[in-house]
């Protein structure tokens, strides 16, 4: 019989687990009896800790919040452009780096006060640059959803960096458009070069803002 202990059973083993499976399984894979498998019990032994499936979506989300702060400063001097431009692209790498990283970080329900910490100091920033309280929230929450969306459509494409999913070839796309010769062109702006697309998305919110609130 094996000596060898295991790791006691808690919500954040159960969360890097799902975590881990996610990237090779994807959401729609990513079972408890998955889960429990992985961990080598029981798939009843997870409901001690997350009495469905929403609940441990919250608790991944939560766990990917984490690593994406871990060890992050804020910077004092940024501008509220600054740190919308920072915050978003922080959020985009980390969604990315997890297959339908997106789909679990949307509508998820944070499960601790960590994220309250740099949220304050976001919200501190906004309105000391000029933004009342309810302008700086509809402000970032409209960043953040942009970024949420974006994620969303780009994992659509690519679940992993390195991978495309099949029919979104921007040449098919083309060929079966040809009656609609601006819709086929416009697969290229569509498909390709996230990195670009997502920074002048993103320019396009922080411009937005600036002009709805009048705050420089």
């Amino acid at each position: 019989m094996s000596t060898e202990r295991r790791a006691p059973l808690d919500r954040k083993r159960v969360a890097d687990t799902a975590l881990r499976l996610l990237n090779e399984t994807g959401l729609d894979g990513l079972t408890q009896r998955a889960i429990a498998q992985e961990l080598n019990v029981k798939a009843p032994a997870l409901y001690w800790h997350f009495k469905d499936k929403r609940a441990l979506l919250d608790e991944m989300a939560t766990e990917m919040y984490r690593r994406m702060v871990a060890g992050i400063a804020l910077d004092p001097a940024d501008t509220w452009q600054d740190r919308t431009r920072r915050a978003n692209h922080g959020l985009r790498a980390a969604l990315l780096a997890y297959r339908d990283g997106a789909k679990v970080f949307s509508g998820s329900r944070f499960t601790g006060t960590e994220h309250a910490v740099q949220m304050e100091e976001n919200l501190r920033l906004f309105t000391a640059a000029g933004f009342t309280l309810a302008d700086a929230v509809r402000a970032s929450s409209t960043a953040y959803a942009f970024t949420i969306g974006f994620v969303t459509e780009e994992q659509g494409v690519h679940p992993r960096p390195d991978e495309r999913r099949e029919g979104f070839d921007v040449a098919e796309r083309a060929r079966l458009l040809a009656e609609f010769p601006l819709s086929a062109k416009a697969g290229a702006e569509l498909f390709q070069e996230y990195d670009r697309q997502f920074e002048e998305g993103l320019e396009i919110v922080v411009a937005g803002i600036a002009a709805r609130y009048g705050v420089p």
